[in-house]
């Protein structure tokens, strides 16, 4: 039997169980729910027990620590889990529901709107079964592993439905403990979503498998947050771009919140970070934020910068995966040159569900991912942007991230999502939407204007700036590119101004 068939997660659980039963896992940050080595050992034997192996599973649930323990409860046990974000409308779970091809659903609530799926409910106590297991389609004969369907971002286009095995899932998450160097001493800190898969790898998998704690917040708490990491003793904090930007907004002074000597760094994904926010954030409380790249299609983390030698401005090397940037006809292309990033490796998909996407796979087990960037003489990866975001004026292509990163070193700009605007004459013309910071000045239009004036080439500056409330974003935090760009179709026809 190969390894996937022999259940690795499982076997993982089993073995902290009898090394370390009592050694906690999991812990909630804001009440006193813990779950160690012993108690997840006994929920993977109850749920295979109660039938799950080879079943498609839903998993829905608003508690991050019932979440936590579920999925990988029945990971283990054998289920494929299909994550289901609560707070999603009733027609888009449905679809996922169907796209991932459901038998079970697993939940905490009430009623889930989850429409002719069988329903399992789970104490919202012990997240045991509720009830005699309900009647279920036979398990393929060659479900010989657990894993779960994830779905693309889509931040750029339609979202597709990506299949990981635990064989994957791990490979993934002992190269990020690695990589960090987590062992049983360490606490991470999480508020991400566990929909997605940085929560689930790096967030609740990464620990797991280093032997260390993570504590888990139902979501980002502006107030008060650093005051529950000092509380719970957390020695990393798993964050995306925009929980270091709103943190590096807050100003210092005698009473002014700070970071607790115990974390020796803040990781950050998801999205690229601008060098101007990870400088104000470093200046403002003097802890490290290690840049990393990642996609679902990799399970989670793709590269990160070393600890002990970060390069802002990249996403650091390539951790446990293959990574060339390639030009036309596939041809790798010398340093500092840009091309696309294909990436292969253990932890890749090699397709994804129900066939869709094919074109983003290469001969040799090589994926494009989508994203167009430049590796130095030392491995060290920079990102320019999504392939489909460069902006053609008049033949000269423009990265949006160079602009914006231009408008993010404004200390009042608190966001910047760069979007190509149609012209009649050029093709494209860079539009800049900015949400001002709350003590952003009357003339921050004027001081944008002659920042771009003085920092970029002509064809790179913003034709016109738009103020939003905030830019539209997806679960993780993630801008949300295509969604920015229909505001900018929709000022052309209402004239522009406050959204």
């Amino acid at each position: 039997m190969s390894e996937q068939g022999e259940r690795v997660l499982a076997r993982v659980v089993a073995a902290q169980a009898a090394a370390a039963a009592s050694v906690p896992w999991l812990e909630a940050a804001r009440s006193d729910r813990v779950v160690d080595r012993a108690e997840l050992a006994a929920s993977v034997a109850r749920w295979r027990a109660h039938g799950v192996t080879g079943q498609r599973v839903g998993l829905l649930t608003t508690d991050p620590v019932a979440f936590g323990t579920l999925f990988v409860s029945l990971i283990s046990a054998g289920a494929t889990v299909v994550p289901l974000d609560p707070n999603a409308p009733t027609e888009a779970v449905l679809a996922m529901v169907a796209t991932s091809r459901c038998t079970l659903a697993v939940t905490t609530l009430d009623d889930p709107p989850v429409g002719a799926l069988p329903v399992l409910h789970v104490d919202p106590v012990s997240w045991t079964p509720d009830g005699v297991p309900v009647h279920l389609p036979r398990p393929s004969e060659t479900a010989t592993e657990g894993g779960c369907v994830l779905f693309s971002s889509g931040s750029t286009g339609p979202r597709k439905a990506i299949r990981l095995g635990e064989a994957q899932l791990l490979h993934v998450a002992r190269a990020v403990a690695q990589a960090y160097q987590l062992g049983p001493a360490d606490r991470g800190f999480n508020s991400l979503p566990l929909t997605h898969v940085n929560g689930e790898v790096v967030g609740l998998l990464a620990p797991l498998v280093s032997g260390g704690t993570v504590v888990l917040d139902d979501r980002f708490h502006r107030t008060g947050f650093w005051d529950v990491v000092a509380q719970r003793a957390a020695t990393w904090v798993n964050a995306v771009p925009s929980i270091i930007t709103i943190l590096a907004q807050e100003p210092p002074g005698p009473t002014a919140p700070s970071a607790p000597s115990s974390v020796r760094f803040v990781r950050s994904a998801s999205a690229p970070l601008s060098e101007a926010v990870l400088a104000r954030f470093e200046q403002r409380y003097g802890v490290p934020v290690i840049e990393s790249y990642g996609m679902t299609e990799a399970g989670s983390q793709i590269t990160a910068n070393p600890l002990g030698d970060r390069r802002p401005g990249t996403v650091g090397i390539p951790v446990d995966v293959e990574l060339r940037v390639v030009g036309d006809g596939e041809a790798a292309l010398p340093p500092g040159d840009v091309g696309r990033v294909e990436i292969r490796g253990a932890g890749v998909i090699r397709q994804y569900e129900n066939g869709v996407g094919a074109e983003r796979f290469r001969a040799g087990g090589w994926l494009d991912t989508g994203d167009l960037g430049a590796v130095d003489h030392d491995g060290f990866l920079t990102l320019a942007g999504r392939e489909g975001d460069v902006i053609n004026r008049g033949g000269e292509k423009i990265f949006p991230r160079e602009v914006e990163d231009v408008l993010l070193a404004h200390r009042a700009v608190a966001d910047a999502v760069v979007v190509g605007r149609d012209d009649e004459v050029l093709g494209q013309v860079p539009v800049a939407y900015v949400v001002p910071a709350p003590d952003a000045p009357d003339d921050l239009e004027e001081q944008l204007t002659a920042r771009c004036l003085a920092a970029l080439p002509r064809a790179h500056r913003p034709v016109a700036y738009v103020v939003l409330d905030a830019v539209p974003v997806g679960p993780t935090g993630k801008p949300v590119r295509r969604l920015v760009a229909d505001l900018d179709r929709e000022s052309l026809t209402a004239g522009g101004g406050r959204r």
